[in-house]
């Protein structure tokens, strides 16, 4: 049994804890830590575990393996490093800190210390990404040529007063909090990028941080990504497109008040004309959280690097860096190595 501490009980704490009953693999929650003592005891009891106020207290606990950070972006690289330090294997929300400095310190920590380090990148674990995915690796639209992507939401009164929109706290707006989704899917697909531009703007929002983000990223295949990330989107909309030699494909939706998820595959006719197309929907809650953390449980039994792993919340954190960068630079960025390592 893999024991669980969750440290942050507000919203994406409380789906992981609910992904986690709905699981029969050997994971249970035992300790549940916020700040909030309410918030704390109430989703405690939810999972039949106890509760604290100080994450110290949970990172230093002999029987918890593995600890899931759900916490403002502000205070992941302290806990997750901590969790590390203390010999537990950790899931960290996305991004993986604010910036790539506090990924990689993170990612160091896990590297030093042999443990599985993943990366709360849920969007890989849709069912129709997945199938999509799978799809390219057989060579069904052949080689890429470029993906598209649009990603928003509208919202909600007082948003501007969240911590999502204080710099301190999150380290950045719309780009670090979805656009992140979009370019960890991004290099999924398509590996990595060495050159980006890109535009942050804040339209609506009386806010420090962007509302809005658009950036182009480019392989040194000469493969084009571009996306546009938005608090201004107004009705919740997910959309990637991808396009090869062959065809394309297109996952609309991403379930609740995204719509229905599905997948359009799209074959190209060497003749021309309209290409023949095969819809599939995923209708149903949301279950990219539940295989996401079977994921996880997996990689710590099996000792190996997750998929959506601590490399990849370092990277995404790369290219989010060169996004604003080049923002404030008003030109492309071009992005040296980076070691993986071991």
């Amino acid at each position: 049994m893999i024991r669980i501490g969750i440290v942050g009980a507000g919203l994406i704490g409380k789906k992981r804890a609910e992904a986690i009953a709905s699981l029969s693999e050997n994971l249970k929650v035992d300790l549940v830590s916020d700040i909030d003592e309410e918030k704390a005891g109430e989703l405690s009891r939810f999972c039949g575990a106890a509760s604290c106020v100080d994450w110290r207290e949970l990172t230093r606990r002999d029987d918890i393996d593995g600890v899931i950070v759900a916490t403002p972006n502000k205070f992941i690289r302290e806990i997750a490093i901590s969790a590390l330090e203390h010999g537990k294997h950790v899931l960290c929300e996305k991004p993986l800190g604010r910036n790539a400095g506090e990924a990689e310190a993170i990612w160091s920590k896990a590297k030093e210390r042999g443990l599985i380090l993943k990366t709360g990148f849920n969007h890989r674990f849709h069912p129709a990404v997945r199938t999509a995915k799978k799809i390219v690796v057989d060579g069904g639209v052949g080689k890429i040529y470029l993906m598209r992507a649009v990603y928003g939401h509208g919202g909600r009164p007082g948003y501007e007063r969240e911590w999502r929109a204080s710099r301190d706290l999150c380290g950045g707006g719309e780009l670090l909090d979805q656009g992140v989704h979009v370019i960890d899917l991004f290099r999924w697909f398509l590996g990595e990028f060495d050159e980006v531009f890109g535009k942050v703007e804040t339209f609506y929002w009386d806010m420090e941080v962007e509302d809005n983000a658009f950036a182009m990223l480019r392989t040194r295949s000469a493969q084009v990504a571009t996306m546009h990330t938005s608090w201004t989107q107004w009705k919740n909309k997910f959309l990637l497109e991808i396009i090869g030699e062959k065809g394309y494909l297109v996952v609309d939706g991403l379930g609740g008040s995204y719509g229905t998820e599905r997948l359009v595959i799209g074959k190209r006719k060497v003749s021309g004309g309209a290409p023949d197309e095969e819809i599939i929907e995923f209708p149903g809650p949301d279950i990219s959280w539940r295989e996401e953390l079977k994921e996880f449980a997996s990689a710590i039994m099996e000792n190996r690097e997750p998929i959506g792993s601590g490399y990849d919340g370092v990277m995404a954190n790369r290219l989010v860096g060169a996004v604003y960068e080049s923002a404030r630079r008003n030109a492309p960025v071009r992005l040296g190595p980076f070691e993986k390592g071991e």
